[in-house]
């Protein structure tokens, strides 16, 4: 166990006892990448600000539900991801599409082979496409790509099904595809 893991260990089990200090630090550590977690997700800064103010609320006050099974971090993550796409859907720019809609689509993805190294310019365009993408098509391959879900768990965090989500992330990739090469 590292002296990372060590200290935010220790500063778990203080913050379990209500030490608003030891909650502060673990604030301090966690809050930009949780803030731009959330802000991938709801597009917007000020909910942004908002959903990780109320995750870390959340998360202090359910501390005991932590088991340790995987990381603080990760855990905190999983409960940011999932308030961030409570609010989206609160402010009605979330679309759910019907199981039915989709036909099941296998599709071979070479520009997004994992292999490839990306320059840097390369990566921000690909970035700057997906800002481009509709909002679920942009929003799933943030889960993917961006925050390393795979489909099971993209499923559970957004209510759909697995034949949806392959869907979704099959024609979100075409769509970027397709975007990527209109800018060439």
């Amino acid at each position: 166990m590292t002296l990372t893991n060590q200290n935010i260990n220790t500063l778990l089990v203080l913050c379990r006892k209500g030490n608003q200090l030891a909650q502060l630090e673990v604030y301090n550590r966690y809050q930009h990448a949780m803030y731009n977690t959330a802000l991938r997700i709801v597009k917007n800064t000020a909910e942004a600000e908002d959903v990780m103010q109320e995750s870390f609320i959340s998360a202090f006050s359910k501390l005991d539900k932590f088991k340790g099974d995987a990381s603080f971090g990760s855990w905190l993550k999983r409960i940011i991801i999932n308030n961030s796409i409570v609010q989206y859907k609160k402010s009605k720019r979330f679309v759910n599409i019907a199981d039915e809609d989709f036909k099941e689509e296998a599709q071979e993805d070479s520009y997004f082979d994992t292999s490839e190294d990306y320059t840097h310019t390369k990566a921000n365009k690909v970035l700057s496409c997906m800002d481009d993408l509709n909002d679920n098509y942009r929003q799933i391959l943030n889960l993917h790509f961006i925050e390393g879900f795979d489909y099971e768990e993209i499923c559970e965090i957004m209510q759909i099904s697995y034949a949806n989500c392959r869907t979704l992330i099959s024609r979100a990739k075409e769509s970027l595809r397709n975007k990527l090469i209109a800018t060439q």
